[in-house]
């Protein structure tokens, strides 16, 4: 029994507490014709804990919103350079 309390409370201390959903804006440059949207959106879903994303071509933009405890803006970054659309962070909100 004390063996389960002590692993409970080392997985409670170890999970992020304050987990939230974040919203980010992704400076596209890149994108230039009308299926670079749809690959930009598919290498975004492929993230872990991605929830929405809205791509925008004529604003060369990506709005992604993702839970903090799963996903990052660097796993969001790397995920579009990978895809060949490079992309830098414009906005961040919650």
């Amino acid at each position: 029994m004390k063996k389960l309390v002590a692993l409970a409370a080392l997985v409670a201390m170890t999970s992020p507490l304050w987990a939230a959903t974040q919203s980010v804006t992704l400076s596209v440059p890149g994108m230039n014709c009308a299926t670079c949207p749809i690959t930009v959106k598919k290498a975004l879903t492929k993230v872990s804990g991605v929830s929405k994303i809205d791509v925008n071509l004529d604003r060369r933009e990506a709005r992604v919103t993702f839970d903090d405890a799963k996903a990052n803006v660097e796993a969001l970054t790397r995920a579009t350079k990978d895809a060949g659309y490079p992309s830098t962070v414009v906005g961040v909100a919650q």
